[in-house]
């Protein structure tokens, strides 16, 4: 009889915790003591590809606004060194050519320190444990040497914007080369530098961590040709939807008001009618291959190895503020997959953003 009563007993919990188990994911974080962690995303466009000069002049009311926000961590869509390692070693699975753009060439950092990117991900690792409030020339030179090698350069270029201008020269690590790449890098408009490593620096933030991640997006397909045709008949058909809205894009992003341009695109009715006129499109293409599936299981699969990256970088920081800054139709994921994280709020941008 005791055995029966045990038996069902162990059925009915196991009832129990099969039907909870179907529920979203419990919010645990009600009695949780201490201040809750604040994510802000902001959607980006991607800045390197407008075709016009961007100033940290027409930056700077964006970069007022973010900076209201006092974020302790910053993260951007830049792939990091360690990434990019281990992708070369793993050529089978990640094609080089796919990934090869997105990686930087760590070879002049290594002839200049000697690191490879392990030794030198393990020195900036150690570096930061240890670093003081007011760091010297000496050791922001050394660091940021240590970033390149690294292939973090976003970071390398936010302490090279902390150093007074006349300790903007080669030494500790630094030499001719990897000083003119810095100043290249000063120079890009590329939002991990224009206003993630700028805003890092003007902050006093030692680094930004990178988020990008494409070890999930490597979806084998059979015919590139006709998933290609495939994916453009679904944008095209989807095209009307969205056309108001792209010019709209486009006219800000050759005016001098960026901060209306950031203003628009994190709209939320905008972020859903770009979505659904890429990724809604993908899934409703009738390929018998199911090829707009496809695209969108690489998608997903990366924004949550993506947001998995910016959920360490702020694991040791409870009720830490973090600037996420990425592509604007990554942002419905960021701030879906981030808000079910316990003792996570999402940032409203379009307040933020006022």
């Amino acid at each position: 009889m005791y055995l029966r009563c045990a038996a069902l007993g162990l059925f009915l919990a196991l009832s129990a915790f099969g039907a909870q188990a179907q529920k979203p994911l419990p919010q645990l974080d009600r009695k949780m003591p201490g201040p809750r962690t604040q994510v802000l995303v902001l959607g980006s466009v991607h800045l390197s590809q407008i075709e016009r000069t961007i100033t940290p002049e027409l930056l700077q009311p964006l970069l007022a606004r973010l900076a209201a926000f006092k974020p302790d961590i910053i993260t951007v869509e830049s792939l990091g060194g360690e990434q990019c390692d281990l992708v070369a070693r793993h050529p089978t699975v990640y094609l080089p050519d796919n990934l090869s753009p997105y990686c930087v060439d760590t070879a002049p950092a290594k002839a200049a320190t000697g690191l490879d990117v392990p030794a030198a991900i393990a020195e900036f690792h150690q570096t930061l444990k240890d670093w003081p409030a007011q760091p010297s020339a000496v050791q922001r030179r050394r660091l940021a040497a240590v970033f390149l090698a690294a292939g973090e350069h976003p970071s390398a270029l936010v302490q090279w914007l902390q150093l007074p201008a006349g300790e903007r020269h080669a030494g500790d690590g630094l030499d001719a080369v990897l000083v003119a790449r810095l100043e290249k890098l000063a120079a890009s408009a590329n939002e991990s530098y224009s206003i993630g490593a700028r805003l890092a620096a003007q902050l006093g933030l030692a680094r930004v961590y990178l988020a990008d991640d494409h070890t999930g997006d490597n979806v084998q397909i059979g015919d590139t040709e006709a998933f290609g045709k495939a994916m453009q008949a679904a944008w095209d058909a989807a095209a009307d939807n969205v056309k108001a809205n792209r010019a709209r894009e486009d006219a800000l992003a050759k005016g001098d008001d960026l901060l209306a341009l950031y203003r628009f695109i994190n709209r939320p009715d905008v972020l859903r009618k770009a979505i659904d006129s890429d990724f809604g499109a993908a899934l409703r293409d009738p390929s018998p291959q199911q090829y707009g599936r496809l695209y969108v299981a690489g998608w997903e699969a990366r924004n949550l190895r993506m947001v998995a990256s910016i959920r360490v970088a702020f694991g040791e920081r409870p009720g830490a503020r973090v600037l996420a800054i990425v592509g604007s139709s990554h942002k419905p994921w960021f701030d879906g997959l981030l808000g079910q994280m316990q003792g996570v709020d999402i940032v409203d941008a379009e307040k933020q953003l006022k």
